[in-house]
């Protein structure tokens, strides 16, 4: 069964469902700054739009274009900036 998820007033929803990856989410941002946390290892992969994140322990803020992808270690925070609405996929493991 799929579930719809949303956080930050609307303005990030998502999609749960399972692949034949494991269980994943897809989903869209509105333009935004985000923080998130993670209770399982996330694989983040940018469908469309741009992502810049800031990983724990990271000095420095990476971008991402659509087909890049970034790793998430469980149970951390992270800092998401989207200069313009964007979706992603997210893997959970």
């Amino acid at each position: 069964m799929l579930k719809v998820n949303e956080y930050f007033d609307g303005k990030v929803k998502s999609i749960s469902l399972t692949t034949s990856e494991g269980p994943a989410t897809v989903g869209v941002m509105a333009k935004g700054k985000y923080e998130f946390g993670t209770s399982r290892k996330e694989i983040m992969i940018v469908t469309t739009g741009v992502l810049t994140e800031k990983l724990p322990g990271q000095a420095e803020w990476k971008t991402y274009k659509p087909y890049d992808r970034f790793e998430i270690e469980a149970n951390r925070k992270f800092q998401l900036d989207v200069p313009a609405d964007a979706s992603y996929i997210c893997y959970y493991r």
